[in-house]
């Protein structure tokens, strides 16, 4: 599969295109034998026994009273998040998707970016987003239809549309393309726009279309944050085409972005 991409920003010969193209259409959203999510498909996640490089599970590994896993300030910085979830942010990340969802089982959410200075995290831009049609889950299989809840790098991107300025690899191609309806009958065109590949059972450091899965294709594969196309996915999470554009231009792989998503009361713990 990944024999097949151009990381460079060119497409392959027309019949590896359709052949990428249909791949997407058939297995969509967090596809556990395919490329990533659009709502066509499953979805992954997390608490695996063994984590994929650039993956860091939510574990209970718990800093002293009244310290986060990142200084003092972090907790009071990054709102919401309890000592096991700050815990799993790398020291070095200093760049932060936070998406939150509404409900263990809604596929309502926010995302709010954050940014590491000398004075603790800073706050920046805030978005409505969608996320998994059943919610969320700390063990997620294959086809479940739930989001993952851990703390996952964000390394690689691409998409359907010209490279916009993305810091991260961005590999445009035409196998981001995508066809059909989501589950209110959305048209899913354009979802594939733009995408950062979640690195959770990936591997990092290649297109997101690459279908390797570490975990075995039973625990799902795929996790993206891509386009919105206005309903609930099947395991990504989703912005207003704008927001993915702001997105790509704000991650820097200088600053180790990493996503911290789930719901609120995941997240607290």
């Amino acid at each position: 599969m990944s024999s097949s991409i151009n990381r460079t920003g060119g497409v392959r010969p027309a019949l590896t295109a359709l052949v990428l193209a249909l791949s997407v259409a058939l297995t969509g959203c967090g596809g556990g034998t395919g490329p990533a999510d659009g709502a066509r498909a499953s979805a992954a996640g997390t608490d695996a026994p063994a984590a994929p490089s650039g993956t860091t599970q939510a574990r209970p590994s718990r800093p002293s009273a009244g310290t986060g896993a990142s200084g003092s300030t972090d907790s009071a910085r990054l709102p919401g998040l309890g000592p096991r979830t700050l815990a799993a942010i790398p020291p070095k990340a200093r760049q932060v998707v936070l998406v939150t969802g509404r409900g263990r089982n809604s596929s309502a959410s926010t995302v709010a970016l954050y940014r590491r200075t000398d004075a603790g995290w800073e706050p920046g831009a805030e978005w409505p987003a969608h996320n998994a049609l059943r919610g969320w889950t700390d063990d997620h299989h294959a086809g479940d239809l739930r989001s993952p809840i851990g703390v996952f790098a964000l390394t690689d991107a691409g998409g359907l549309l010209a490279d916009p300025g993305s810091k991260l690899p961005y590999d445009r191609s035409g196998g981001f393309t995508t066809v059909g309806t989501g589950f209110e009958g959305e048209p899913l065109v354009g979802s594939f726009d733009y995408v950062v590949a979640i690195n959770y059972n990936r591997r990092p450091g290649t297109s997101p279309l690459d279908w390797t899965r570490p975990l075995g294709a039973g625990r799902g594969g795929g996790i993206w944050l891509h386009v919105d196309h206005g309903g609930p996915t099947h395991g990504c999470v989703s912005l207003a085409q704008r927001h993915m554009k702001e997105l790509l231009l704000t991650l820097d792989p200088a600053q180790h972005p990493v996503v911290v998503m789930g719901d609120a009361k995941s997240l607290a713990r």
